[in-house]
């Protein structure tokens, strides 16, 4: 499968990195891979990304893109989350081909998991 014109790679502002890692590191298992004080790139994720320094967060009621995980267990998911920190913004509810919730992550980023 060829992947010309494929989704590759996700960039996201982090106002800090190190507490965004670590974040990411202790919910999901995570690692990164550092290029300066200003850069980390996502690893172990299921695509590609990094995490730029930037005093800019991801929400999407500023009409930021939502980047959403994939979760077999989703209540385990969302104690995780609480557990490393972060913030349940919309508590877990249905829609039509599953149940998802979205978190706010250490330099504000809001994310979406769901399950089915």
């Amino acid at each position: 499968m060829s992947n010309h014109h494929k989704i590759n790679y996700v960039e996201l502002p982090a106002q800090n990195i190190a507490a965004t890692k670590a974040f990411f590191t202790k919910a999901f298992g995570w690692s990164f891979q550092d290029y300066g004080p200003e850069y980390c790139a996502i690893q172990d994720a299921g695509l590609d990304g990094g995490f730029y320094h930037a005093d800019l967060k991801a929400s999407q009621a500023e009409g930021s893109a939502l980047v959403v995980l994939y979760s077999d267990h989703l209540e385990d998911s969302l104690k995780a989350v609480q557990e490393a920190g972060g913030t349940i913004i919309k508590d877990i509810f249905s829609f039509p081909g599953g149940r998802r919730f979205h978190f706010i992550e250490p330099s504000g980023n809001e994310f979406a998991i769901w399950g089915e």
